[in-house]
């Protein structure tokens, strides 16, 4: 059960001009190391070193995505509010006025999600 553990007691110190501090720093920050030391040890001894990944057209549709998912929650929100002013209403003229702008949020509701299926066709083209 006993693993033998590396003890790491031998210095080796570089010297580096800036540049190559900034060159070695922008590599190692681009790398899932949370030490520039692990990272520098990997690359002087040759071992694999995992190197992030972006994809740009995800985050532009994860963005657009989180984008609509607040302008739904808006509508959502327009909704609740409605119904709660509905449970108030006495008066048939209020009622009147309650349904129109129903109506309108109704409409802005189908658009938003005509955008999301939209979206999302989108998405499962690319992919």
């Amino acid at each position: 059960m006993n693993e033998k553990k590396d003890i790491r007691d031998k210095w080796l110190n570089i010297r580096l001009s800036k540049d190559e501090l900034k060159t070695i720093t922008d590599h190692f920050k681009s790398t899932t190391s949370r030490q520039l030391s692990s990272y520098s040890r990997n690359v002087l001894l040759k071992k694999p070193v995992v190197v992030k990944y972006r994809n740009a057209t995800a985050d532009e549709v994860l963005a657009e995505l989180i984008l609509l998912r607040k302008e739904l929650n808006a509508i959502g929100n327009n909704f609740n509010q409605a119904v709660r002013k509905l449970h108030i209403i006495k008066d048939i003229p209020e009622m009147k006025v309650w349904i129109i702008l129903h109506e309108n949020m109704h409409r802005s509701f189908i658009k938003k999600t005509d955008e999301i299926n939209e979206a999302v066709l989108n998405l499962s083209r690319k992919w």
